[in-house]
């Protein structure tokens, strides 16, 4: 697969990257064996950057794909922690299970502030603090936020942006698609490698998978698009789409057929609102005691799952 130069920071990237949320307890809920066999896939094929966080869960997944591959791969992780400390433990948690001295890049995990750089600036220091100390190579910025993306334009220190984008702006917390892109745009422009997030929405624009896909592709300044990918027959259609190939009709056909959605198992509910605080995109909400969710609003990220005490949430 052909490599794209990931901004100014010396990678070269597929410009399909592996994101890994789907395949651990959040979402597919599949053992390290069963994740880690696609992700191998995947990069046996060309794949060479993965996406994963603190809160996917799935650290075990990549060690296991990771396990006597010698070729090129690069790791990108989040942290959503709130202060030094955490974020720092969060960091030293992902090289322990990872198996790693370094991580490639590590994002300030900024899905709901509309100024990360003051509202996480602890964060941030402790990031470049450990950037110093050779445990990260690349900081970076992830973002639902237009105003966050545009101030990462104007913030050396920041180095790869990992914006949400998709053709319909769903997910997006402050304006639209084109203004997300022109974001995305002046965040390329001042040297930032970018790989975009949510262009199928979470799933929700799976029916348009080709479409919405090449949308987000071409996008000035997008240098790459994270995936989740759930089967070896997703992974090989996406690389073909990736590459421009003619696509296999038969098997986009099955692919857009696919719908997902939460799941909440009400019966046991017990209505505590953690999972309405943990929301990026206010699609919950508390009624009758019981937390229901707003279909239209949801972009399935798993974060509220994440979040349940009672670990009744699920994407599915």
């Amino acid at each position: 697969m052909k490599r794209i130069p990931l901004g100014n920071t010396g990678m070269h990237i597929s410009p399909l990257v592996f994101g890994t949320l789907p395949l651990g307890p959040l979402q597919a809920g599949l053992s390290p064996e069963e994740g880690g066999r696609l992700i191998r896939h995947a990069l046996e094929l060309g794949v060479n950057l993965l996406d994963t966080a603190e809160l996917y869960e799935t650290y075990p997944h990549i060690r296991a794909a990771l396990d006597g591959y010698a070729g090129e791969v690069y790791l990108a992780s989040k942290t959503h922690a709130a202060d030094a400390a955490l974020a720092r433990d969060h960091v030293e948690r992902a090289l322990r299970e990872l198996g790693r001295e370094r991580l490639d890049i590590v994002h300030l995990h900024g899905a709901r502030l509309a100024d990360p750089f003051a509202e996480r600036a602890e964060v941030l220091e402790e990031l470049l603090k450990m950037k110093g100390e050779g445990k990260i190579a690349h900081v970076g910025l992830s973002a639902h936020y237009i105003s966050a993306v545009r101030k990462a334009a104007e913030h050396p220190e920041i180095e790869v942006v990992h914006p949400l984008i998709n053709q319909t702006g769903m997910g997006i917390l402050d304006g639209t698609a084109a203004e997300m892109a022109e974001a995305i745009a002046a965040c390329s422009r001042s040297g930032k490698g970018i790989y975009a997030m949510k262009a199928l929405a979470g799933g929700n624009l799976i029916a348009e998978a080709r479409q919405s896909l090449r949308y987000v592709l071409g996008i000035a300044g997008v240098d790459g698009v994270a995936v989740g990918m759930l089967s070896i027959g997703e992974i090989e259609a996406n690389l073909a789409l990736f590459a421009g190939a003619e696509p296999d009709e038969a098997v986009w056909e099955t692919l857009e057929k696919r719908r997902r959605r939460l799941r909440i198992m009400d019966r046991f509910c017990k209505g505590c609102g953690f999972c309405v605080t943990a929301c990026t995109n206010d699609a919950l909400a508390i009624v009758d005691g019981k937390a229901q969710v707003d279909e239209a609003a949801c972009i399935l990220c798993g974060y509220c799952a994440a979040a349940c005490p009672e670990f009744m949430i699920r994407v599915v």
